[in-house]
């Protein structure tokens, strides 16, 4: 038979089975005439003719089911058959169906989502050509805190750096567009001529950075984004070549940079121009840049990062101690390292959470599957018994486990969609590539697959066993007896639940008081009550910095006068904000002590600036009024400088200099409190304050502090009283200092509560696996307890043993789980904070948590084995 009508005859049975049943039996009746015709044409008589065919035919409702046999299609309609007896199986026990869809949907759409968030930022490969070459090079100070490059270092590598094919340094960038559409203030970055080799992209359109245009007062190019392009420019390919206003000065575009570009290193970032330094000023010694690099091919990171510290030390022999540090330390990373480096413990350790997530989930199905298996022990007789293969049997659960695993995939598909987007709106700012978190179907296929072969393992063990029983002894004694290797198998898997939730509970809960620990921990100053906005400038007109400082001081007064603002206050840099300039810090020769040098934060202040923000003052004065330029230079010390510089003794009029400062050094007046500027886990206080009229250079960016008693409410009224100062300025970063607090410890908190959600479906899944074994043992000893109750057992002492049975699983559970809880808390002890992974507090609680949930799922079987009739019971049995 040709395949076409293989086909058609097919489908034909299966959309039209009536038709297709008759032309079956018009078949038969066909090849019976002609077979009687045959015997009468040899001379037997009519009614032997027909015995003899039939005979011959061998039974023509045999015949019938042969035909009905045939083909591909009887294996299709068996398969269907057998879904739809799947699907009423299920129908009729809501309860499993439920359950077990639940948990499959839990385990496999939690952990599709976590890993599908964790393999773009971890495990996938940077966006670049061979991104493994990229490196970040780091300056380290003595201690191992981090500090920003310089460009004179970067220089010095391009000249004497022999593993690199391309270096480059960049920093931040906002400048205003005008044009014919409104004013717009726009991310961008400065970069060095390399930027873009370095990552190894180059505009689609138009031209990538040469050395011509990045040379001192080398002419004004900008190359942008496809983003910018298609927003502003509407997608014209004539833009390269045009003209475009940035902070009042024309910019030629040069080049368009792919649709396909993802710039990590500044996500938002929509154009770029080149830094166009002048190494005659001491300000390329500055620690404001970042330095990455492309090593060479053949070249490691190893390499690369001794090649690059060869470089640095030879640059600090030729350099003054007080333009470097000399105890610098340089060191190099994998560009993908360094971004995820704030992240990865916390996401490793969610990815470590979820698959335990995902092990609970698979025995709590595999429990489910025992239970029910059991029950239908009798079942399964009865169909041998009635004729129904072994084979037959088999196929028919493995058919039900098939359909509830793609019930729990498509439960399971929602699950991963709501905790990928809770995902992403819980993660930290900044979160390397968050933009390309997204669904991941091989992972979902591969959990999926997991629980279901795993499930099918176990749940289809009964009907093999009822397969190789006797049909006759397993019909009479029904669900009453249950085989004690599945009784103990279930237990054990209880147990190893309860283990599995304890170890995921003891994380969650040394997050938790780490949590508590970390925000118990001084800041240094009060943020309550205090609002904060960092206000920027641009345009020529600020190009002298007189100016731009006396238009900051314009603002701070404006805003002082705004009705319900206590004080009003400027900073170069806001502490826990992302702020981040360092300065060396050079102390002069005293009769005791020689000269030295520190790194150190620099604030650049205004009067009453620690006033506001509530910093104590240890010893000398603060800043006032009269600290204006004219005056004698003047500066502050963090209470950690003072103290690691002069011990015991008194540093009040002492002198010192920051950075390349050549002009008269600044008279120490006064000792103030330690703040926490990176972050609140990281003890670097050390610190000098300088008023912004005494400082060398104007900052072009200021954030403003304004203590208010409710400052939130003010901040329109304080925006319009800068904007009374100058409309064109923009007003950004706007928000409470206690947000900002907070804000310093999202990466912990992010994990903290996704901890806690896996801990929490752990502890509801073994919860429910302690009930489903508990609920299974009273029914299948339902007799037993019968006969108890009947020879006198109170209803308490049947609780009692229900309980007993339940809670000396959990016991057992703990135990193993504590082993657990002691060897993985290693993986989050970088986590930590002020907690001891050991901490008695924690585990007490957690022991104490999952003992009263366990006594709680216990004690629904232990009520129900104890409202047993007796006499009901041995009547049925």
């Amino acid at each position: 038979m040709s395949l076409w009508r293989q086909l058609s005859r097919g489908l034909r049975v299966l959309f039209h089975r009536s038709a297709a049943d008759q032309d079956a039996a018009d078949e038969v009746q066909h090849y019976l005439d002609q077979a009687t015709a045959a015997h009468l044409a040899r001379g037997l008589p009519a009614e032997k003719a027909l015995r003899a065919a039939r005979l011959e035919v061998g039974g023509v409702t045999n015949v019938r089911e042969q035909v009905r046999g045939y083909g591909w299609e009887n294996v299709v309609g068996t398969v269907i058959a057998d879904i739809r007896y799947a699907a009423r199986q299920l129908r009729a026990s809501p309860g499993f169906t439920a359950a077990t869809v639940i948990t499959l949907a839990l385990g496999v759409g939690a952990t599709t989502a976590i890993f599908s968030a964790v393999n773009p930022i971890l495990f996938e490969s940077l966006p670049y050509p061979h991104a493994e070459r990229v490196a970040m090079l780091l300056e380290l100070h003595g201690n191992g805190g981090r500090s920003n490059t310089t460009f004179g270092m970067y220089h010095e590598l391009r000249q004497r750096g022999r593993s690199f094919d391309a270096a480059a340094v960049l920093k931040p960038w906002r400048p205003t567009m005008i044009g014919r559409a409104e004013p717009e203030r726009l991310e961008g970055q400065r970069v060095s001529v390399q930027y873009f080799r370095v990552l190894g992209v180059r505009p689609v359109i138009g031209r990538d950075f040469d050395d011509a245009d990045d040379r001192l007062n080398g002419p004004r190019v900008v190359i942008i984004s496809d983003a910018l392009w298609k927003r502003r420019f509407t997608g014209d390919s004539a833009v390269v070549g045009r003209q475009i206003t940035l902070n009042d000065d024309p910019y030629l575009v040069i080049g368009v940079m792919p649709a396909s570009f993802e710039n990590v290193l500044a996500p938002d970032a929509e154009l770029w121009a080149p830094l166009q330094y002048d190494m005659s000023l001491g300000s390329a010694w500055g620690h404001h840049l970042r330095t990455i690099a492309r090593l060479k091919p053949g070249v490691s990171l190893e390499q690369g990062e001794q090649d690059y510290s060869r470089v640095g030390r030879a640059v600090l022999k030729e350099l003054s101690p007080f333009t470097y540090d000399p105890a610098t330390r340089f060191a190099a990373a994998s560009l993908q390292d360094d971004l995820t480096r704030g992240v990865r413990r916390a996401l490793l350790a969610v990815l470590a959470a979820v698959a335990l997530v995902l092990v609970i989930a698979c025995v709590n199905v595999t429990n489910l599957l025992l239970a029910r298996g059991v029950t239908r022990r009798g079942e399964f007789a009865l169909r041998i018994a009635l004729g129904a293969g072994h084979t037959r049997v088999v196929r028919q659960l493995l058919t039900e486990c098939l359909v509830l695993s793609a019930m729990g995939g498509v439960a399971g598909i929602g699950v991963a969609a709501l905790v990928l987007r809770a995902l992403v709106v819980l993660s930290p700012p900044g979160l390397t590539r968050a933009h390309a978190i997204g669904f991941n179907p091989s992972v979902f296929i591969f959990g999926l697959v997991v629980t279901t072969l795993v499930g099918l393992a176990f749940g289809v063990t009964p009907a093999l066993q009822a397969t190789r029983g006797d049909p006759q002894r397993n019909l009479q004694q029904g669900t009453r007896l249950t085989d004690g290797r599945h009784a103990r198998t279930r237990r054990a898997l209880v147990v190893a639940e309860v283990a599995l939730a304890l170890v995921l509970l003891v994380g969650s809960g040394l997050l938790l008081r780490s949590l508590q620990r970390l925000f118990s921990v001084e800041a240094g100053f009060g943020a309550s009550g205090v609002v904060t906005l960092q206000v920027q400038t641009a345009g020529h007109r600020f190009d002298a910095d007189s100016t731009t400082k006396r238009f900051f001081e314009h603002v701070r007064i404006a805003v002082r006068s705004v009705p319900g603002v206590t004080s009003a206050a400027l900073t170069s840099q806001l502490p826990l904000s992302g702020d981040h300039e360092e300065y060396g810090v050079h102390f002069e020769a005293t009769a005791t002590q020689r000269a030295q040098t520190y790194g150190a934060f620099r604030y650049g202040v205004s009067p009453g600036y620690l006033e506001t923000m509530r910093i104590p003052l240890r010893r000398g004065r603060l800043f006032d009024e009269h600290d204006q330029v004219e005056a004698p230079k003047v500066a502050l010390l963090s209470e950690s400088l003072a103290r690691r510089k002069f011990g015991g003794s008194d540093p009040i009029g002492q002198r010192l200099r920051i950075g390349p400062d050549e002009g008269p050094p600044y008279t120490i007046v006064g000792v103030v409190g330690d703040v926490r500027q990176l972050s609140l886990a990281m003890d670097e206080s050390d610190a000098v304050y300088t008023t912004e009229a005494q400082w060398l250079f104007a900052d072009n960016a200021m954030s403003l502090v304004v203590r208010a008693r409710d400052g939130k409410a003010l901040v329109p009224a304080i925006r319009q009283a800068v904007w009374s100062v100058d409309n064109d300025q923009p007003v950004v970063r706007v928000a409470m200092m206690n947000e900002v607090l907070a804000a310093s410890a999202a990466e912990r908190r992010f994990a903290l509560i996704l901890f806690e959600a896996f801990a929490l479906a752990a502890l509801v899944l073994a919860a429910a696996g302690i009930y489903g074994v508990l609920a299974g043992s009273v029914a299948e000893r339902t007799r037993e307890i019968g006969i108890r109750a009947a020879l006198g057992a109170s209803r308490r002492s049947i609780m009692v043993l229900v309980l007993r049975n339940g809670l000396t699983l959990t016991g057992l559970g703990v135990a193993l789980g504590l082993v657990g809880a002691f060897v993985a808390s290693k993986a989050i002890v970088a986590m930590l904070f002020g907690v001891s992974r050991l901490d008695p507090v924690t585990y007490l609680g957690v022991i104490a948590v999952l003992l009263a949930v366990a006594t709680i799922a216990c004690a629904v079987p232990a009520w129900r084995a104890a409202r047993l009739d007796p006499a009901s019971t041995l009547r049925a049995e």
